[in-house]
Formats: structure tokens, sequence, C-alpha cells
């Protein structure tokens, strides 16, 4: 008699949420201020850091977050992710993030969650579908919230727990930058990230309800777009890609 084959149990999604939220996670986030080194370069005083945070959070946060949750949904499709989904999800992304030192420091964050899951979930549609991507040059790589709505739909994770992840992880990495780039207490960086999640609160609902690329916000911020076009030309004074 033989013992039937138990599938390997599934973790919880808000642990996978916690797994991505994570600065250990290998998928080379440590290399990214979240646009804050280009921000404090281009003339932001320290002191105006948590009013940065904030309008991070209402803004470029919101349309990574917004791409996301399109792209979780197209390529979670029960039949499967339609044809051209994921260039779809691309370009309203790219339309909405007119820097191209953004979008290639997207794409270079991408190409590191990419890696995290094929690892971890190969065999999904979602993943398989990015499955010819990040294989060639950076910029025919996925950006990160494209790939982050792979493994949401891998895992099961809800859209609005996206969209807090999303705001979260931004908030969290330019909380980490600025511990090197003007050290200070570590705990009033905490209190700046809680600050900027409980702003795009209100928010929440309705990036979550996106369905379609044209649901993406387009919420731009023009002089983050500008200091990081700056911060791309920068070779001496950089610590971090974006």
């Amino acid at each position: 008699m033989t013992t039937p084959q138990r599938a390997p149990a599934a973790p919880a999604p808000a642990t996978v949420a916690m797994l991505l939220a994570d600065a250990r996670l290998p998928g080379g986030g440590h290399a990214h201020s979240a646009g804050l080194e280009p921000a404090l370069l281009g003339g932001l005083p320290a002191a105006q850091v948590p009013a940065w945070m904030v309008g991070r959070a209402t803004t470029v946060s919101l349309v990574e977050a917004g791409t996301a949750v399109v792209a979780a949904r197209l390529l979670g499709a029960p039949a499967g992710p339609p044809p051209g989904a994921v260039d779809a999800v691309v370009r309203a992304w790219s339309a909405r993030t007119p820097s191209g030192a953004l979008r290639d420091a997207a794409r270079l964050l991408g190409r590191g969650y990419l890696r995290v899951a094929r690892t971890l979930w190969p065999h999904h549609p979602a993943v398989a579908a990015l499955s010819g991507a990040g294989g060639r040059g950076v910029r025919d790589a996925p950006p990160r919230a494209v790939v982050l709505g792979a493994v949401a739909a891998a895992t099961g994770l809800p859209p609005a727990d996206v969209v807090r992840l999303t705001v979260y992880d931004d908030a969290q990495t330019a909380a980490s930058a600025l511990l090197k780039l003007e050290p200070s207490d570590p705990l009033t960086a905490a209190r700046w990230v809680l600050d900027a999640c409980a702003a795009a609160e209100p928010h929440v609902d309705r990036v979550a309800a996106c369905r379609t690329p044209e649901d993406v916000p387009a919420s731009g911020a023009p002089q983050t777009e500008g200091w990081a076009e700056a911060h791309a030309l920068e070779n001496e004074k950089r610590l971090f890609r974006a």
C-alpha cells in the first residue's frame, strides 16, 4: 500500500508579503535609495525628508502599486495570462514614468525580483509568463512592479496588500538609505515610514481596484524625475543607483 503524496503546504499570503518586505531578501534593493539620494544631491534639505517621503507615498509609489495590482490580475487570470498582457502593463507603466533613469532603475530592481520569483515559484503561469524577460539588456527586463504583480498572482497576495507592500517597500528603502546618507536615530526614520504609509492609506482601496492598464494612477512627481536624470549623470558622489 502506497502512501498518498501530499502537495507541499503553501505559505499564507501575509507571510509572502513579509518575505518581500524583508530587507534581507536578496532582491537587490540595498543598491537603491527609492529616489532619496537623487533628491538630497539635487538640493532637498534633510529636514524636508519626512514630507518628501509622504509625497512619494502618495504619487510615485501609487503608480508602482497600481502597476503591480493590474499585472497580478492579468497574469493571474483563471484561463492564464492573456496574450500581450505583460507588454500592455509595461507600456502603461512606462507612460507614467517619463524619466529614463527611473525606468532603468526599476528594471534593474525587476531583474533582482525576477530571480527571486523564478527560484521560489518557477512553475506558476504568472511567473512563467515572464520567462522570456530579463535575459537581454536592462531595458528589456520587466520593471519591479510587474514582477511583483507576477509574485502576487502566484501566491494569492490580495490587491490591497500589494498596494501597502509597494508603499512600505519604497518608504523603507528610502529610510534605510537615509541612515547612510544623513545618519540619525533609526527610530526617527521608522516614524517617517509609518507616516508615509498612513498618508497612502486613504488611496489603498482605489488603487487596489485597478483592473486594466488604463486604470493605473498617473500621479507623477516631475521634480523627482529631474533629480533622477541629474543623478544618473553623477559618477563620483553616488552611493546608490537611484
